[in-house]
């Protein structure tokens, strides 16, 4: 029988509580603290603060440190930003006390092509301290990259990879809503976007990998965003979308070899989206055409960052992707 991995959980957001529940339900992992900067949050039962109906016995802590002052971990699973800027010291800091890392920061999931220079500076670190460190998640982490990734195998030749996926937004958290820019004007959306913290997060990370993985050389990468309008009135729990107003985004993403055009994902999110739904085609020999229904973006990502716990312990130091490792199942 498997010994209980000591788990720590970094961030309490919607998803990071929804992480923290689900280490606390899994056989064989044990939540042995949380760390969370909001004052609302430090000081209170964990299990009060992430929604349990009983208490876990130990408050959420400000820092690391104090978490390690009082108890043991292996693990720590990190659910904080997507942004290198915002969360490279945390890493960093989470290394150097001596714990293997799952991350959810999707600029970590392939670093290589956009953040190379911190890519290394993380590898370095965690080999110095001889531990792991993950980026991972559904999107990027799973379906635009690893799973493709995978149904290659059973290819001879592979000419040309394309990911669509499609959320039906108004049944997700309201977070989520706001990030696609729901409720804003056309102009306020374009003001956002052009600020670089809205919109979806890791298609160059997505793409990266998949032509890394491959054997092929990225000779140039675009991108375009745009919003999706409300037709009509369109309401959810959290926003009120008069018609003229942004109700979603759509995104492309298209990566290109010498000889064109190898990688397209197209990223489409939005309030009265329809029916959820992926499809990836790989053309080659043979085509392939893969649909999934059912891949909640919040459950499938607190599930894979769970499952890929005991991956992380058994892989050797540095930095790591999910091409990396062995395949990542539930257990």
């Amino acid at each position: 029988m498997q010994e209980k991995v000591g788990i720590i959980q970094y961030g309490l957001g919607p998803i990071g509580g929804a992480v923290a529940r689900h280490v606390v339900e899994r056989p064989g992992l044990e939540l042995v603290g949380c760390v969370d900067i909001d004052p609302a949050k430090v000081g209170r039962d964990a299990g009060e603060v992430i929604g349990l109906d009983h208490p876990l016995g130990f408050a959420v802590a400000s820092s690391l440190a104090q978490v390690l002052e009082r108890t043991q971990a292996e693990v720590v699973i990190h659910t904080t930003s997507s942004y290198f800027d915002l969360f490279e010291d945390q890493i960093v800091e989470i290394l150097e006390a001596g714990l293997d890392i799952v991350s959810t920061a999707e600029e970590l999931s392939f670093p290589w092509t956009s953040n190379a220079q911190q890519a290394a500076k993380i590898d370095a670190v965690a080999k110095r301290a001889g531990k792991t460190v993950l980026g991972t998640g559904v999107n990027p982490g799973f379906l635009m990259d690893a799973l493709p990734l995978f149904l290659t195998a059973i290819s001879q030749r592979v000419d040309r990879v394309e990911v669509t996926r499609v959320i039906n937004a108004s049944t997700r958290r309201g977070p989520f809503q706001a990030k696609i820019g729901s409720g804003m004007t056309v102009e306020a959306f374009d003001e956002k976007m052009a600020a670089g913290r809205m919109g979806h997060v890791g298609l160059p990370e997505s793409v990266g990998m998949v032509f890394d993985t491959l054997g092929r050389t990225l000779a140039r990468y675009e991108s375009t965003v745009e919003p999706v309008i409300a037709e009509r009135l369109t309401s959810t729990e959290h926003f009120q979308v008069q018609p003229g107003q942004v109700r979603g985004l759509k995104q492309v993403a298209r990566g290109y070899t010498e000889d064109g055009e190898f990688m397209t994902l197209t990223f489409i999110a939005a309030l009265d989206a329809g029916e959820d739904g992926d499809t990836i085609t790989i053309a080659g020999k043979p085509d392939l055409e893969v649909k999934l229904q059912g891949t909640n973006g919040d459950l499938a990502t607190v599930a894979i960052a769970v499952n890929a716990v005991r991956r992380v312990k058994g892989a050797a130091p540095g930095l790591v992707t999910m091409r990396d490792l062995p395949i990542v199942t539930y257990s």
